[in-house]
This record gives C-alpha cells, structure tokens and sequence, in this order.
C-alpha cells in the first residue's frame, strides 16, 4: 500500500459481482500481525464484562454461563462470517462494503453511519466511565478534564501513524488477557480447593444449586441475562477494519479470526463459570462492584478493588482508542464511496485526519450532552444507539448469504477463510439475531432501545436509497448525454 497523501479515486457507487473492494490505497500499513492477532482478541474484552456482566449474574443466576454460552456461539458465527467476506475481499469500511456489494449502496449507508453514530456515543461514554474511575482516586478533580485529556491522548494517537494506534492496543489488549487468564487461573484452583494461602474449602455446588437453582429467575431471568451477554460481546467488527491497514492483509485477517473465536469463547463463559461457582449469584457486591471484584474480594485476595479499578481503567480507554480509530476509518470508507461529506476524505501520512478529529469531536460531544441534556437528549441518544450492534451484525449475515455464492463462481481462490456449514449455519444464525430482536420487543426494559434503533436504521436506509437513486438518474442522464 501506497502512503501518498492524495485521496483515492472513489470507486462505482454500485455494488455488484464485478466491483472490487473500495480502495484504501493512501492509508498506512504499519499494523503487523501481533498487532492484529492481540486487537481480535482484547477488541471485545471491555468493561461490558468487567463491570456490566454484574447485571446479567443478578437477572440469570448460574443460567449466566448458558446465556454466555448461546450468545458466544452466535458472535462466533458472525466473526466467522465477518473473517470469511473481509479475507476474499480486505477494506477499511468492513461490514459496510461488504453490504454495499452484497445488497446495495443503500444497505452500506445505513450500516455504515449506524456504527459511526453507534462508535462516537461509545467513545463519549468510555471516557466518562474512565474519568469517573480517576476522580475516585483523585477527589475534587474536574471529570471533565479527566474526560479531555484522555480525548487529547487518543486523538493524538490517531493522527499519527497507524503503528501508534496498533502498539497501544497491543499492550491495553495484552494487560486485559493477562488478567482474565489469571482471573481464570486464580479461580480453578479455588474452585478444587487448591488456591495457595486460602483456607477456604472447595465450593462444590452449593452456589450452583442453593438460592432458587440452577434457573432461580426462570426462562425471563435467563432471557434477560442473554440480552446482556449478547452486547457484551461487541467489538469484534474492529479487527477486519484494521485488517486493511496491515503488511498482509488477507493472512492477517484469517489468522486473527481463527485463532481468536474460541479463546473470546473461553474467557467470556469461562469467567463467568467461575463467578457464579465460587460467589452467591445474589451477593449485592456482583452488582455493585462488579462480578470480577466480588469474587477476588470472596477468595481475600488483598487490594481486589484497586486492581479491577485499573484492570476497568485499561478496558475503557482500551475501547476509546479503538472505537475513534474504527469510527474514523467507517467514515474515510463512506466518504470514499462517495457516501458522505467530501472533506472527511483527505488522507495525509497514511492517517484519514480529518475523520479521525470529527469522529473524536463526536464522542466530545456526546459527553457535553451528558452534563447539558442527560434526563432527554443523551438518554435519547443512547437508545437510538443501543441495538445497532444487532443490525450490524444482521447486514453481515446477509451479506455473506450473497457474497459467498458470488465468489464461490467468480474467485473461489479468494475464499481462504470459509464459514462453517453454509449457508446452514448462516442462516440459523440470522434466525437467533431476529429471535433476539423478539426478545427485545416483549423485554419492557429493552423495548425503547429496540424500536429507537430500527429508526434510526430505517431513517438512514431511506436516505441511502434516496442518495442511490438520484445517483442512477445522474449516470442514466450522462449516458445519454454522450449518446
């Protein structure tokens, strides 16, 4: 890849069998497969399951590991599909592309500008999670300015090389791996009665079986539970968009997806296992403090709290740097697709700068909106955004319905990575994520975030349709033009 500072040529606005993936030639390539390999791991390793999954234990009971377990199988599936379309076909604009060829120019708008929406309000909110840890160990301090700061640190990072954003990631990722797999480790041994210094006799089953069962809350607490591991899991789109901006691309990215599903698999429904073996599901402390915190405080592990503080810390600023990264790189793939405002497009020094500072803006002004509006306008803004995971993942599937029988007659040698059983597997997956949209609308709880979402998707499909057919009507009349 080329890292001159001139944009790339847009490609056709068509999606179609004979289009190749959007250009990305003037963004950098400095992300290596360490890089990769650790992002596709820890992307999806945030403080949705460090602190969040406490609501999920306390709706579900031990059911947790089973919710954990279905939602695990389901992000599998979809990684899967995901790895299969961004290995034949490698862009920035991931998911987006990719539903632009499969269905339309329409279904890459709407995808598209759902997450970067979806990615600033992330933003926006990780650096309030981040700053409110901060003021705890520094009282009287603004968190405003906590808030700022950690904004500066990451725009920074962003416009500089590509390699800034992947060496930071690295290291967050590694520091959150490394402490679930110890997390893991700590927990096994106390679960057999092995933990060294502890005096604690094995649980056996008493916290699986006591307090109401296996299924305390019944179906409804383990529907609950699964809803809230489902968006627990999200973060692994990040992966397939960094895949464009590294030495090998198509390697890399088939690489990252392998080895990475079953060992997400393993630290999501294993740790959760271990919570709900060692603590009472009903312990206040897994909602208060969090699951993580609550069990190492059960087995006296001394300084628990402080430790998961900045194990969080890590997590949220982790995702703060990855979600203005993603959401800069969705933007600079739209604006190359002609998808959007043309001045987000330069790329200078193989960075997308401008979409990098308007993406960071984004995030800024969602937190501004917490202090200005937080009973209306970023409660509002919330719910529009709190099922777009799930309508992502839906234009995946779909997209790889299509894509894969596209490629299979017109390069099969593209397909190095290949979806388990299609379109077997990819259908039933589609089936689960509608299933989970039912859920949603007969949760009371959920039923805001569900149909506020399908708005905003609805009123952004609607303008990618609009935009598509005036550019049709465009060409037909510079067709007849030269006729």
């Amino acid at each position: 890849m080329s890292r001159t500072s001139a944009p790339p040529p847009p490609p056709r606005a068509e999606g179609g069998p004979a289009d190749a993936a959007p250009a990305d030639a003037s963004l950098g390539n400095g992300l290596k497969q360490r890089h990769l390999s650790m992002i596709a791991l820890g992307g999806v390793i945030g403080a949705g399951l460090f602190v969040g999954s406490g609501t999920g234990i306390a709706a579900a009971g031990p059911s947790i590991v089973i919710a954990y377990a279905i939602s695990g199988v389901i992000v599998m599936l979809v990684m899967r599909m995901l790895g299969e379309m961004s290995a034949a076909n490698p862009a920035s604009g991931s998911f987006s592309v990719h539903a632009e060829r499969a269905i339309g120019p329409w279904a890459g708008f709407a995808a598209g500008w759902s997450f970067w929406v979806l990615l600033c309000v992330a933003v926006g909110m990780e650096g309030i999670g981040a700053a409110k840890i901060m003021t705890t160990w520094l009282p009287g301090t603004p968190q405003w300015a906590w808030v700022a700061l950690f904004m500066l640190v990451f725009l920074s990072a962003n416009l500089a090389a590509v390699k800034n954003f992947g060496e930071f990631e690295f290291w967050f990722a590694a520091l959150k791996v490394g402490a679930i797999a110890l997390f893991l480790i700590i927990g096994a041994l106390a679960i057999v009665g092995l933990l060294p210094g502890s005096d604690a006799p094995a649980p056996g089953s008493a916290n699986l079986t006591g307090e109401g069962g296996f299924f305390p809350n019944g179906s409804e607490g383990l529907i609950i539970g699964l809803l809230a591991s489902l968006f627990a899991y999200g973060g692994l789109e990040t992966v397939t968009i960094a895949a464009a901006e590294s030495e090998n691309p198509v390697r890399g990215v088939a690489k990252a997806v392998r080895t990475a599903m079953w060992r997400i698999a393993l630290f999501y429904v294993g740790s959760m296992a271990v919570v709900v073996t060692l603590v009472p599901w009903d312990d206040p402390k897994v909602v208060k403090d969090g699951p993580y915190v609550a069990t190492l405080d059960h087995l006296g592990i001394p300084g628990a709290g402080q430790i998961m503080n900045v194990i969080v810390l890590v997590a949220l600023l982790s995702a703060m740097n990855a979600n203005i990264y993603g959401a800069s790189r969705m933007a600079n793939s739209l604006v190359q697709r002609d998808q959007g405002p043309k001045f987000l497009g330069k790329v200078s020094g193989g960075v997308p700068r401008r979409a990098v500072v308007a993406s960071s803006l984004g995030g800024f002004l969602c937190v501004l909106l917490s202090y200005w509006r937080p009973d209306d306008v970023f409660v509002w803004l919330l719910n529009m955004t709190g099922a777009v995971v799930l309508v992502v993942w839906v234009f995946i599937a779909v997209s790889q319905l299509i894509l894969r029988r596209r490629t299979e007659r017109e390069a099969p040698e593209k397909l190095v990575v290949r979806m388990w059983l299609y379109p077997v597997l990819t259908v039933l997956a589609l089936v689960a994520m509608l299933g989970v949209f039912v859920l949603m609308a007969l949760q009371e709880g959920t039923q805001e975030q569900l149909w506020m979402t399908v708005a905003m998707t609805a009123a952004l499909a609607a303008l990618g349709f609009v935009r598509q057919k005036a550019k049709e009507k465009e060409k037909e009349k510079a067709g007849t033009a030269r006729d």
